[in-house]
């Protein structure tokens, strides 16, 4: 068994026997499951005892982070990702600060998305559609290696592959950029497998993305709203069919994708009808349901936070991610923290909604 095996099996077995981290949501302290439900962004290249994203992690119990290279807000190439040995020192500090095993995630598609890339002395990888149009040996390939690289930087989570399909080659967020495996629905589903395959041989818990569809988007919902109605189709849907019928499917993140077909009135990350009766009742998905970035403009533009996390929470989200990039709060965890917890005390929602969030995402952390 690899080393990091070993470690994940002997944090599991401390995870289940430990008092300070109940293996169920029947054990849970109420603040200890919202914090799991939260993952977030922060600065900086290491951290002390007074950083912010320490005290989320030690006083609210946050379950994942996320990293960057660049900080949108500040427009500055100065975030978290230096060089290979300082990325592991930081991710290991993190980690070894939780109670409970932190996710610690990156986006690492290839190509044009790739936060550790080669100028910081990190291997390149190719993009989607390169891989795409590759034999089935050199997507796996592809994937071990990126792997491997994400496990010896001290990652455990890698937000990819994405399951979009390229409908519209010119969308700005999507195929403009590569990031699609193929116009061929079946082409993605089977390149989504052999990637998750690949990270999941190393190790890691890959995500699938964008739920229920970006490929054929016209416009990109960091800046604002991305309306699909008329340009979607249930094609759209066969790579999640197809890995969620494998059991390959683990973690799957929305789009923030407005389709009145689906729902008239919300996207797709606040929506009941699309995590829960799309995602969860017609496929069958009992994974772990990440939002996308809670900071895009196609949420913020729209919804206060409190609105938006009661939605997404009611909608079937499971993780609340907040990248804390495209605007910075370093007391943005706090801030959820307490007005979820509120939401519960006043009856908003039911503590038995946040204990079925907490136990998928502990069913999630034991596979590590």
């Amino acid at each position: 068994m690899h080393p990091r095996r070993i470690l994940a099996f002997l944090l599991s077995a401390l995870f289940v026997l430990s008092p300070a981290a109940p293996a169920t949501a029947a054990d849970a302290p109420l603040d200890v499951m919202v914090g799991q439900m939260l993952m977030a962004g922060f600065r900086g290249y290491e951290v002390t005892d007074d950083s912010p994203i320490v005290r989320d992690i030690t006083q609210r119990h946050l379950g994942g982070v996320i990293l960057f290279d660049y900080d949108v807000a500040l427009k500055s190439p100065e975030r978290n990702i230096k060089n290979p040995a300082q990325v592991a020192r930081l991710t290991a500090d993190l980690s070894a600060r939780a109670a409970l095993p932190l996710l610690v995630a990156v986006d690492q598609e290839g190509g044009r998305v790739q936060r550790l890339k080669p100028k910081y002395g990190f291997p390149g990888s190719p993009s989607a559609s390169e891989l795409g149009a590759m034999p089935d040996e050199a997507v796996g390939k592809a994937a071990g290696d990126m792997g491997k690289t994400l496990r010896d930087a001290g990652f455990n989570l890698n937000f990819a592959p994405v399951a979009d399909v390229d409908i519209n080659p010119d969308s700005p967020a999507i195929g403009r950029l590569g990031r699609s495996f193929s116009a061929d629905p079946r082409r993605v589903g089977r390149c989504d497998e052999l990637f998750l395959a690949g990270l999941e041989n190393q190790g890691i818990i890959g995500c699938l993305k964008h739920f229920p569809g970006h490929g054929s988007a016209g416009t990109d919902s960091h800046l604002g709203v991305t309306d699909v109605t008329a340009t979607w189709s249930r094609e759209e849907l066969v790579p999640y069919r197809m890995l969620i019928k494998a059991g390959a499917a683990k973690m799957i993140m929305t789009g923030h994708l407005f389709n009145a077909k689906i729902d008239p009135v919300h996207p797709a990350t606040l929506s009941h009808r699309t995590l829960t009766g799309l995602l969860r009742d017609e496929l069958g998905f009992d994974g772990v349901v990440v939002t996308d970035d809670m900071n895009m403009k196609a949420i913020t533009d729209h919804y206060g936070l409190a609105k938006a996390v009661e939605l997404a929470i009611k909608a079937g989200a499971d993780i609340m991610l907040f990248g804390n990039n495209l605007v910075y709060d370093p007391d943005v965890v706090a801030t959820a923290h307490g007005l979820i917890t509120g939401m519960v005390a006043d009856g908003t929602i039911t503590e038995d909604r946040i204990r079925t969030s907490y136990d998928r995402i502990m069913r999630l952390k034991a596979r590590q």
